[in-house]
């Protein structure tokens, strides 16, 4: 249930989506009265579409006149926790922004996500444009493992034409800024990197930031918002 800045109070719409030699997953569709545009999000490789970070965020979207798609990988969705083939992740991630199409022909799309929900997206959007799709949005890109940095991950994203924006934390171990930096500046004018101070990859921010956790995730909502209206 969300509460909008009017008063209105609205839940989510669950859809059903069919993923080609995945069978169905669910998705939750969150379409405040006021939506002037509609993101999908794909959920962080360990939690679902009703992950709290999810929930909480898609609230601030709604809040902020942003519909968005939550919805879930076939593995999350059987239940398993290893993920599935990124064949699989990645015709999901078109699953799921065409029902967005279907669901809001009239609205501008913006596809994203939360670390793997974001990774694969953009290696949707390399492989083959996304349907009516007008930039992608990252929480959190997973550019290499803990301990382990490099940026053999983000070397798709060259084939990428969208605009992109990355939300990173400052202290993310799944991207080192010293890296992610210096691919975004390879990116040019397609991308757009805002880091959240002493954020980690569950944007969980220090006391020192002055800020809260609840707080970061209504700037980063704005933030997202704001960019959209840059593109177009």
């Amino acid at each position: 249930m969300v509460l909008t800045e009017e008063g209105f109070v609205f839940d989510p719409t669950e859809l059903r989506l069919t993923v080609a030699d995945a069978g169905e997953v669910a998705a939750l569709l969150l379409r405040p009265p006021n939506a002037r545009g509609l993101l999908v999000l794909g959920h962080g490789a360990g939690a679902g579409m009703r992950h709290p970070f999810l929930e909480t965020l898609s609230g601030e979207f709604a809040t902020a006149g942003m519909a968005t798609l939550r919805y879930q990988f076939p593995y999350m969705q059987r239940g398993h926790r290893v993920p599935d083939s990124s064949g699989i992740l990645t015709a999901t991630v078109r699953a799921a922004v065409r029902a967005a199409a279907e669901a809001a022909p009239e609205l501008p799309l913006l596809a994203g996500g939360k670390s793997l929900g974001a990774r694969m997206t953009s290696l949707a959007a390399s492989r083959a444009p996304l349907e009516r799709v007008r930039g992608l949005v990252f929480f959190g890109f997973p550019l290499h493992p803990p301990e382990r940095p490099g940026t053999q991950r983000a070397e798709h994203l060259m084939q990428v034409e969208l605009p992109m924006l990355f939300l990173q934390g400052t202290r993310d171990s799944f991207a080192d800024l010293s890296l992610l930096r210096p691919v975004c500046e390879k990116l040019g004018a397609r991308a757009t990197l805002h880091v959240v101070e002493t954020a980690d990859h569950s944007f969980h921010v220090l006391k020192r930031s002055g800020k809260t956790d609840p707080e970061i995730l209504h700037e980063l909502a704005r933030m997202v918002v704001d960019w959209a209206e840059t593109i177009g």
